[in-house]
């Protein structure tokens, strides 16, 4: 069985197809997913989504490109959502200096903010990050997110970017990217990092795995990327695709203390 621990299935993109589409990834073995926030609207669907199915949980927070439009009540409505049983992160919030659709400086004030409220709701963090590996660990650091944990989602930074989230005691969780042909360097850390700190996701409805490339994301595909995680560690004794599948899911009930 396997954990699809990022999606965004209230996507635009599923409205057409959403419970096929969330029938065919558990047919395919994928037993749970977490769907996720990138601002209040989508927080709210978020959290309703996953209240309407057992095995769909979700997370609340604001992604970096969409700080500049946090109002002063998003985060009392956001400490409202928590109470959900079924809301078990904080995420996607960090830093994206690549585009910039918020200034810097308000993208790290909005982030240790939002660190000091997962904290507050005793949530671990889901973190975005791009162009931006430093500032966002010298963040993560001084605001004590190890307190909570937290995962790197999507990872595709460096060995440097890796060692410092691993010693932070954060999990690194690899998408479709780690099937494209041009990842050379990625998937030498994911050969490399340790397997008790594996997450799999497919960030659907981006990113999509060969040999679905160019086609709209679902969470059914993430077979796909565990498939590529077992033959980078093909090394390790006893292992499978089914092992894979059993450490990552162990490793994301850990995290994200899903029963």
């Amino acid at each position: 069985m396997l954990i699809d621990t990022h999606t965004h299935l209230d996507d635009a993109r599923y409205n057409e197809d959403r419970e096929a589409m969330i029938a065919r990834a558990r047919a395919a073995g994928v037993e749970a997913f977490i769907t996720i926030g990138c601002d209040l609207a989508t927080s709210q669907a978020a959290v309703s989504l996953a209240e309407q199915h057992p095995f769909i949980y979700a997370s609340i927070g604001v992604h970096p490109h969409e700080v500049k439009h946090i109002l002063d009540d998003w985060y009392d409505e956001f400490r409202r959502l928590a109470q959900s049983k079924k809301v078990v992160a904080y995420g996607e919030i960090g830093l994206d200096y690549h585009y910039n659709h918020s200034s810097p400086e308000e993208q790290r004030e909005r982030f240790r903010q939002q660190i000091r409220l997962a904290r507050e709701l005793k949530l671990p963090v889901i973190i975005h990050t791009r162009e931006a590996q430093e500032d966002t660990i010298k963040i993560l650091r001084e605001e004590e997110a190890s307190e909570v944990g937290g995962v790197l989602h999507c990872f595709s930074g460096d060995a440097r970017l890796a060692k410092d989230a691993l010693d932070l005691g954060f999990y690194l969780s690899f998408s479709g990217i780690l099937t494209f042909q041009s990842a050379t360097m990625l998937r030498d850390i994911a050969k490399t990092a340790p397997l008790d700190r594996l997450l799999i996701e497919t960030d659907c409805p981006y990113l999509t795995p060969i040999p679905h490339r160019g086609k709209r994301n679902e969470p059914a595909y993430v077979s796909f990327v565990a498939h590529k995680l077992a033959e980078l560690h093909a090394d390790a004794p006893g292992m499978s695709v089914e092992t894979i599948g059993r450490i990552t899911t162990e490793n994301a009930k850990r995290l994200f203390r899903i029963a």
